[in-house]
């Protein structure tokens, strides 16, 4: 065993505290004396330059500088969080923070979509509609989201001091709030689609995802529910274990949900499934997309391996990365790397990547999506034999860059209504167009929330407003010339503009209910007129059969 001299001493403590911190062990192929002399190096770079580069240096930017390259050498998924974002980024996770309770919209002046129910807001009497002009006695006027944010946010049971500008009485008002605890949802929309279909959108995984689902699932049920649409578009994961519990309601006893595997023996786990879940029979039919991610892709995986849910949409992101925070003596996380899971029939759909080479990682994800979408039967025969698996029942599946939908929806991209959802248009348009009618709306439709959804309809000045805003703020263009479709030069005839007169209503319904009464709550609407919504509904047979194999008799078998 090699002798310490003095010189090595306090490399050294520092080395195993480094060690203690991330409560991780050196490499065995990397011998203590190895690590030493490579921690001496780091060590040795870093006086140098903080003693005699020809300008001062910002020894902390430094640091952070090298931390982040370190993390980068490592995989695309490692990353650093600085101080200032971790109280943001634990606060996503546990699903709470300490606030006032309200929903607001950045701009000139932030505006109040709606305080949430029950919170320390609205119990003072504060309104959807009011704009934050002050806080603690400093204008607000002109601050970002997080700026506004950064303001409120504070410890349960401190105070501030808001003032606000209520348009429609014209006056300003101030207001004492108490922080409290705020609930950071993880579900956006559920709602009764039809007398038995329910809907549920996860937009996250957070500590409190899974019983936020329950109550969704027991309030669906006592309205009729027989069958769920579980949307997981655009939901990029976060915490594992929210979505191996509501996998969990899904399956049965003893079934795989996933396994993790890592260097350490905690990482080496399989999660297996528990009898008496709330929705071990029903159909499920589960939307997923690109920008479906991790914690959604183990959620999804497990019910397709298990021929437990019919997946439609798009390819999902391929993400199969376990992250662990570990805290640094600044407050600072690493957010490291620490294992790799993979679906209950083996499957790693991690998107295979070179350490260190991100934007090949990106670019070699981007072209094998398109051809998961626009080239299905192709991109099949492509994927070689180790990365195909079958599932319970015999269908087959497949490993090594996301999870392929059982039916796959690929858009148009020639059409005008795709690049309008596409480019978020009409929601840009939305909240234009109400900022210049707010008081008129909130007058008639302020509390109306189940009328408006039921009987609002967008008037005809605002079809046309829509169309003449898209070409003022040249976001597209009209032609009259039938062929002259470009979508890369965002022109479109005026023949087509003019069939989705009545598309362009429902959207901008869609969008209004969420500026006026809080994102999510046009969701019904705007699943009317999304093509990926309308082709799930259309396949419940498929899921049908897939839920009979886990019941003796599915209620919805002949249907």
């Amino acid at each position: 065993m090699t002798r310490l001299n003095k010189y090595h001493i306090l490399p050294a403590l520092a080395l195993l505290l480094f060690g203690a911190i991330l409560g991780v062990q050196f490499d065995s192929r990397l011998s203590a004396d190895d690590a030493l002399n490579q921690f001496e190096k780091l060590k040795q770079a870093f006086v140098i330059i903080n003693g005699k580069y020809v300008e001062r240096v910002d020894s902390k930017a430094m640091v952070e500088e090298g931390v982040k390259g370190m993390l980068k050498s490592l995989d695309p998924h490692s990353s650093y969080i600085p101080p200032e974002q971790v109280r943001d980024t634990r606060d996503r996770y546990q699903g709470s923070f300490g606030g006032i309770g309200i929903r607001f919209e950045p701009g000139d002046t932030a505006r109040v979509v709606a305080p949430i129910a029950g919170g320390p807001s609205e119990k003072v009497g504060i309104m959807a509609g009011d704009r934050i002009v002050e806080i603690e006695d400093s204008t607000a006027i002109g601050l970002s989201g997080d700026q506004i944010q950064d303001r409120l946010k504070g410890k349960i049971g401190t105070e501030v001091t808001l003032t606000i500008y209520r348009p429609l009485a014209d006056k300003r008002l101030t207001f004492t709030i108490s922080r409290d605890e705020i609930p950071l949802y993880s579900i956006r929309s559920s709602y009764m689609v039809d007398d038995k279909t329910g809907y549920i959108e996860i937009t996250r995984f957070a500590m409190s995802t899974h019983k936020e689902f329950m109550e969704k699932v027991t309030s669906l049920k006592k309205q009729g529910m027989e069958r769920l649409v579980l949307d997981l578009r655009n939901n990029p994961g976060g915490v594992m274990q929210s979505a191996v519990k509501i996998a969990d309601e899904m399956l049965g006893a003893d079934m795989t949900l996933v396994r993790t595997k890592g260097r350490s023996a905690e990482m080496n786990t399989r999660y297996k499934g528990h009898d008496g879940g709330a929705l071990e029979n029903q159909p499920i039919t589960v939307l997923i997309n690109r920008q479906s991610a991790s914690a959604s892709e183990i959620l999804a995986g497990a019910l397709q391996d298990h021929d437990r849910a019919l997946l439609v949409g798009r390819r999902t992101f391929g993400k199969a990365l376990v992250q662990k925070q570990f805290e640094l003596n600044d407050g600072s996380l690493m957010q490291m790397t620490v294992g790799r899971y993979y679906t209950p029939v083996g499957r790693l759909i991690q998107t295979p990547y070179e350490k260190g080479k991100m934007q090949q990682y990106y670019e070699e994800k981007s072209t094998s999506w398109r051809d998961a979408v626009y080239n299905v039967e192709e991109y099949k025969k492509s994927i070689p034999d180790s990365l195909v698996f079958k599932t319970d029942h015999g269908r087959t599946v497949f490993g090594g860059g996301g999870i392929l939908p059982d039916y796959v929806v690929a858009p148009d991209t020639t059409s005008l209504a795709t690049f309008i959802r596409g480019s978020q248009l009409d929601a840009i348009f939305a909240r234009e167009w109400f900022s210049r009618h707010e008081q008129q709306i909130r007058s008639t439709w302020q509390n109306r929330e189940q009328e408006f959804l039921a009987s609002y309809e967008v008037p005809n000045d605002a079809i046309s407003a829509f169309w003449s805003f898209a070409q003022e703020e040249d976001v597209l263009t009209l032609t009259p010339t039938p062929d002259s479709v470009n979508v890369k030069e965002r022109v479109f005839p005026q023949s087509e503009a003019d069939d989705l007169n009545s598309f362009v209503r429902s959207r901008l319904k869609g969008r209004l209910a969420n500026v006026i009464y809080g994102t999510g709550t046009g969701q019904p609407i705007l699943n009317r007129s999304n093509p990926t919504f309308q082709k799930a509904m259309s396949l419940w047979p498929s899921s049908i059969d897939l839920a009979g194999y886990h019941t003796a008799s599915s209620p919805l078998k002949n249907e």
